[in-house]
């Protein structure tokens, strides 16, 4: 009976959904009985199930398709933003959200029961739910104070889901031993592009508000419209990141494997080739992608040369065609390929069979850290800078201010590939690595969302 719970999923087990929720681990060991107090939460959790899987709003939504723009759509319309343009965005991002919200759900349920039980999915489980029925229940939007409101309710879902990336790394980390790896990152990257695209509209709207507000910085006026910087320099994003990084102390890498490092300055980031390309798209993705990369070459370079007095440079050239903006990032840190990493894109994967560090004790306490924190994730450059000049705020949660908790290659090709791009690593074993980011340059693909 236990094998037979484990590989059903939640809606075949909703008609047995009498029976009260059981964790994982009562499956593989006894337990004392439950306390009263315990066994009311347990029952308390079934009926919320019960209620769930015979939830008909959840089918009405879950059966309408996502209606994806492009960044060109973005841009066409809010460039000339008033009050009846953002009245009409506020209702498309209304009604649109609890749409892509129930195709998530709907995704969560297809799961085995042993996933869906797992430590940190039930918690993004719950939050998806609770945000899809509020969604669904906010009136429609008619005057400019309605959508003010809606602006705050916007931002408090968008707080409240900031601990969906490290409990969803964390839960579909614990489960990859019950998922074939195909399926388990097929899943994630279906998680996560869903996850990007509903906070693109929420925080573009929310940008367009604060511009028709008068709110937003009149300095970024003539080269924004919502969160897309039309004239965005890629030169400017790649110094501006290594700036950040460079301001790190030298020691950020050392852990129990690595001991003592090398004490030398870090590496001069050398930008060549179109220095000043300009293209329109969103700040924050771009230079996620950038200073996640760099950090990975600045750690490796380090790495590689323990006693070097002067590390390599790490050299990042920018080439723009007719049709899309390249970034090749090279460093000289010996290459990717490890007896635990077979292939470069096996970095992408949340499966322990592809990538053997998804189960490293290390890294699953990180995750729990920052899944418990009161500071979550939004997976933001501005966040994780923020966290290192803010050391007394993050010291309450415990929390290091340099986690290693595996999810800057796995986002930053998902951002990557968001509008239409590609994130390719080329691993020079024993010299370095070459890392090619190529974005659309013209803004005409639609959203990577898959149904």
């Amino acid at each position: 009976m236990a094998f037979s719970c484990l590989s059903s999923t939640p809606m075949q087990l909703a008609g047995r959904a009498h029976r009260p929720t059981i964790p994982r681990t009562a499956l593989v060991a006894p337990h004392p009985l439950p306390s009263s107090r315990t066994t009311a939460c347990i029952m308390r959790r079934a009926s919320t199930a019960v209620q769930f899987y015979q939830n008909r709003q959840l089918e009405a939504f879950a059966s309408k398709p996502a209606t994806r723009l492009t960044l060109r759509q973005l841009v066409f319309f809010g460039r000339s933003m008033n009050e009846e343009r953002l009245i009409k965005s506020a209702n498309y991002v209304r009604s649109e959200l609890p749409i892509r919200i129930s195709h998530r759900l709907r995704d969560m349920q297809a799961l085995p029961y042993v996933v869906v039980t797992q430590e940190g999915v039930a918690k993004v489980y719950e939050l998806y739910l609770e945000a899809f029925d509020k969604f669904r229940r906010f009136p429609q939007i008619t005057t400019l104070a309605e959508n003010d409101a809606f602006c705050d309710f916007l931002r408090s879902i968008l707080n409240e889901h900031k601990w969906i990336i490290p409990n969803l790394s964390l839960g579909l980390s614990l489960s990859s031993p019950y998922l074939l790896s195909d399926r388990l990152d097929s899943f994630m990257r279906r998680m996560l592009v869903s996850r990007i695209s509903r906070r693109v509209l929420a925080e573009h709207h929310i940008a367009l508000t604060d511009f028709v507000n008068g709110r937003q910085d009149s300095t970024l006026e003539k080269e924004s419209v919502g969160i897309i910087c039309t004239r965005l320099k890629v030169k400017d994003c790649i110094d501006r990141c290594t700036q950040y990084l460079r301001a790190r102390p030298d020691n950020v890498d050392e852990d129990i494997l690595s001991g003592p490092l090398n004490k030398a300055n870090w590496s001069e980031v050398v930008v060549d080739g179109h220095v000043d390309t300009r293209f329109a798209y969103i700040r924050d993705h771009l230079e996620y992608i950038v200073f996640e990369l760099l950090k990975n070459s600045f750690r490796a370079t380090r790495l590689k040369h323990p006693t070097a007095r002067t590390l390599p440079p790490i050299r990042a050239t920018v080439v723009a065609s007719e049709n899309n903006v390249c970034i090749r990032i090279s460093d000289q840190g010996g290459g990717l390929l490890s007896s635990e990493i077979k292939s470069p894109s096996d970095l992408f994967s949340f499966s322990h069979v592809r990538n053997a560090g998804r189960l490293a004790d290390a890294r699953l306490g990180a995750l729990r850290t920052v899944s418990s924190s009161t500071r979550g994730m939004t997976a933001t450059v501005s966040e994780q800078v923020d966290q290192w000049s803010q050391p007394s705020a993050v010291a309450v949660d415990r929390l290091n201010p340099h986690p290693r908790i595996g999810m800057g290659l796995p986002m930053s090709n998902i951002y990557a590939t968001y509008f239409g791009g590609s994130l390719d690593m080329v691993s020079l074993d024993g010299y370095g690595t070459d890392v090619f980011v190529q974005l659309p340059k013209l803004g005409t693909n639609l959203e990577g969302i898959e149904v």
